[in-house]
């Protein structure tokens, strides 16, 4: 599984449910990220991107999501307090929900996840998940270099992260299931994204956009 990984030209790392394989998912979003590869992180797969960071850039070794590990000194993922732990399925952050892109980078650039989005403020999409990103822990990550640059319009919800282009070619993640709205002749931004930074395309594609 490891050699399939390395040779891949691209990566998704995709949701889930429970606490099988999610230290895979954080590794391959390390060796994504370190080695340059096209990364894109869906629903537990961004989660991931934000525990892999949060261990290994900021220091938080025992850093984790609160379904996995509820002691953890760094619960950078935590249960949504709106949701009820005891009724599954129904019981989740359900359907399409805004994002507004809020942030650029620190040079000033569009992120990435806008340019493919076309330069939209706001986007809709689908939302499946009880988890999310620790609004306490927002912040330190972010200005750490993993930028949180699209939120939910209060602002409270992380979206949309990545890293900067002058850092990686194509390292993004989102809360949202971009896969919910995607068609054949009509592909989801993200997806698009990744198939194109997979093939050297990407490039060219932000600077025609």
């Amino acid at each position: 599984a490891w050699s399939k990984l390395k040779s891949a030209d691209g990566i998704i790392v995709p949701g889930g449910f429970g606490n099988r394989g999610f230290n895979g998912k954080c590794l391959a979003a390390e060796y994504c990220r370190k080695n340059k590869k096209p990364y894109l992180g869906i629903c537990l797969g961004f989660q991931a991107m934000v525990v892999e960071y949060s261990r290994n850039v900021l220091g938080w070794e025992d850093a984790n999501s609160a379904e996995f590990d509820e002691n953890s000194a760094h619960p950078v993922v935590i249960f949504m307090p709106e949701i009820d732990k005891e009724t599954m399925g129904g019981n989740m952050r359900l359907g399409a929900r805004n994002t507004k892109f809020t942030h650029k980078h620190d040079d000033g650039s569009m992120s990435i996840a806008q340019i493919l989005y076309g330069g939209l403020d706001v986007v809709s999409e689908r939302h499946r998940h009880r988890y999310e990103v620790n609004p306490e822990k927002v912040d330190e990550i972010h200005n750490a270099g993993l930028k949180f640059v699209g939120r939910d319009e209060s602002g409270e919800r992380m979206e949309v992260a990545e890293l900067p282009r002058s850092e990686h070619p194509f390292y993004v993640g989102c809360q949202y299931h971009p896969e919910f709205k995607s068609r054949p002749l009509t592909p989801s931004p993200p997806f698009y994204g990744l198939v194109l930074a997979a093939t050297g395309q990407l490039k060219g594609h932000v600077e025609k956009a």
